[in-house]
Order: C-alpha cells, then structure tokens, then sequence
C-alpha cells in the first residue's frame, strides 16, 4: 500500500508564493500520474493541475501561468508550485497518484488573506 506525505501549506497574502511537497513512502516506478487537487470551504473537490508520465501538464484555467506542477527525477514526489496566489485559492490541497492504486494525501491547508 502507497502512503503519500503532504508538506508545503500555510498562511500567505494575496501575491505571495507557497510550494506544496507530497512524497511517496515506496518506489512508484515511474508509472501512472499524478495530480493536484483542491477542495475551498462549501465547495467541491477539484482538481487543478495533472502531470502525466512523460511530464506533459495540465491546469484548470484559473490557476494556468500562476501554478506549475512537477515530479522528482523519480516519480515519486510530485510539487506545485504556486505563485500569484488569490484568495480564491485557499482551500484544502491534496496530492493524488493514479497508478496501480487511486491514492491521495492527508491534505494540506493553503490560506491566501490579507
């Protein structure tokens, strides 16, 4: 079975940057991809950037140019980088692996306020 750490969340002002961690406690083979999700207070999970096994991405359009995703050399870590931030991306972020399994982070907490 997969566990995923998350690190990286935290208070922020609007304009600032945090970087989200999510490393894999097992080797993952370089296979399947991973994937950022976000859940904002009374609204529903969403995902906002997917990166695929030969590095090709994908955002939602509200965090597109802000946002960047990435993985270690080996797969087993994934990050999103986060700049410009807006308070409409405070929410709860979790880091998801689509492999052999469907796994996710515990999440971490992202606030963007003055």
């Amino acid at each position: 079975q997969v566990h995923l750490v998350e690190s990286g969340g935290g208070l922020v002002q609007p304009g600032g940057s945090l970087r989200l961690s999510c490393v894999a406690d097992t080797d993952l083979r370089r296979i399947g991809d991973w994937a950022w999700h976000r859940q904002a207070p009374d609204k529903q999970r969403e995902r906002v950037a997917l990166i695929g096994p030969d590095g090709t991405a994908t955002y939602i359009g509200s965090v597109k140019g802000r946002f960047t995703i990435s993985t270690d050399d080996n797969r087993n870590a994934v990050y999103l980088q986060m700049d410009n931030l807006k308070p409409d991306d405070t929410g709860v972020y979790y880091c998801n692996w689509i492999g052999a399994m469907n796994t996710w982070g515990q999440g971490t907490q992202v606030t963007v306020s003055l």
